[in-house]
């Protein structure tokens, strides 16, 4: 899990040009959204389809779930990790 969570930290901050941030600034637990990382609605959308295209998953932009797997690098983890067990 650990792997996977360095893996989502790396997409995050290559999708979304973070060029200040390093993967070890990223607090697995922190919201990702607001406070935290402070990300918004557009940096949502560009890390679903990084991470569509990395993990092969998928997020519906209008479903109150996927604001739930976007709430930390620990919920998005869960989510992918849920999601390849189905395939």
């Amino acid at each position: 899990m650990e792997v996977l969570k360095r893996e989502i930290k790396n997409v995050i901050i290559s999708s979304l040009q973070l060029e200040d941030i390093t993967p070890e600034n990223i607090v697995d637990s922190e919201p990702l959204f607001g406070e935290g990382l402070g990300l918004d609605s557009i940096d949502a959308l560009e890390l679903g389809v990084a991470l569509k295209k990395k993990f092969g998953v998928k997020f519906s932009s209008e479903s109150e779930e996927s604001k739930k797997h976007f709430a930390s690098v620990d919920a998005l983890a869960e989510y992918i990790t849920a999601q390849r067990a189905e395939k």
